[in-house]
């Protein structure tokens, strides 16, 4: 039998609290930002969490997380 085998894009990406739930980072904070608003990038900073209907997808590239 084959091994599982995680993601490693993924595993880069996401990380598994203790309580089940995912934390991503937000997106749209990497380049063309001079014409992004200070507003908009403050509160780009920091984590939030993955989608309730994306925890599945996640959860399959990361198997042992």
């Amino acid at each position: 039998m084959p091994k599982i085998k995680t993601k490693k894009s993924a595993s880069k990406r996401f990380v598994v609290r203790p309580g089940g739930t995912v934390k991503r980072g937000q997106a749209f904070k990497r380049h063309i930002l001079t014409k992004k608003t200070t507003k908009n990038k403050r509160h780009l900073r920091g984590s939030t969490d993955v989608h309730a209907s994306d925890i599945s997808s996640v959860r399959a590239m990361m198997p042992f997380a």
